[in-house]
């Protein structure tokens, strides 16, 4: 699994990595996580909102950072 945090780095962003990766521990679930911060990639997914959520090349959130139980939902249903 491949999850990317779309974003120009803010605290939103990070905030987004931390329950993310929160999620990805709670599930005992291995996946690369990395940040993207350029804009013109970011605009390549569509999102015109940061931070964003992509797993494996599926933008599932956009403009708000969800909660990391509703985080570990989206892992499970993108499995």
């Amino acid at each position: 699994m491949e999850i990317k945090i779309l974003g120009p780095g803010c605290r939103n962003c990070a905030t987004l990595e931390k329950r993310t990766k929160e999620a990805l521990t709670e599930l005992g679930q291995d996946a690369t996580v990395s940040k993207v911060t350029d804009y013109a990639e970011i605009a390549a997914y569509g999102v015109m909102q940061t931070p964003a959520l992509v797993i494996d090349e599926q933008v599932v959130v956009s403009g708000k950072v969800p909660l990391t139980r509703a985080i570990r939902e989206l892992i499970v249903v993108a499995k």
